[in-house]
């Protein structure tokens, strides 16, 4: 005598819900179970797609952030110091904000280049004031212009 799984072929709809089963990795047998089981792995999908936009969205924000702050470079030359400032994007109003931190620290500009029309690029030389008792060092000045470009910036997105 045959079994009953021999006398009839796997129809369609019962090769769909095997192939959904093996999917959503489910070990139930009945389809009940087996729609259950993938109505879950759907609902894990979509919290793991949710968390993904979530990840790609504050990774793009961090970047463009980022791009966004000019790079600063500062050398010690044989009397002051030469100031470099570069971002891909015109900064309107940073040259201000620049000139108002080499004042407060004493420093006065003896030569500067300055574009400010696609892109924003400053390369300045500037040296101390004569009468200025302590000498300035170069990661001082650096981080006067950081504190300026942040000042600044958050100035732009009030």
């Amino acid at each position: 005598m045959v079994s009953r799984e021999h006398k009839r072929p796997a129809t369609p709809l019962h090769e769909k819900f095997q192939l959904l089963r093996s999917i959503t990795n489910s070990h139930a047998l009945n389809k009940t179970s087996i729609i259950v089981d993938a109505s879950k792995y759907i609902e894990e999908l979509k919290q793991k797609v949710e968390r993904l936009n979530r990840d790609i969205a504050s990774t793009a924000q961090n970047s463009a952030a980022q791009t966004l702050l000019p790079v600063v470079t500062v050398e010690t030359l044989e009397k002051g110091f030469l100031v470099n400032v570069f971002s891909e994007t015109s900064c309107p109003g940073l040259l201000v904000s620049i000139l108002e931190a080499f004042e407060e620290l004493g420093l006065n500009v003896h030569d500067a280049s300055v574009s400010c029309t696609d892109r924003f690029q400053l390369e300045a030389v500037g040296g101390e004031d004569e009468e200025q008792v302590e000498s300035i060092d170069a990661q001082v000045v650096k981080q006067a212009v950081m504190q300026a470009i942040k000042n600044w910036s958050e100035s732009i997105s009030q």
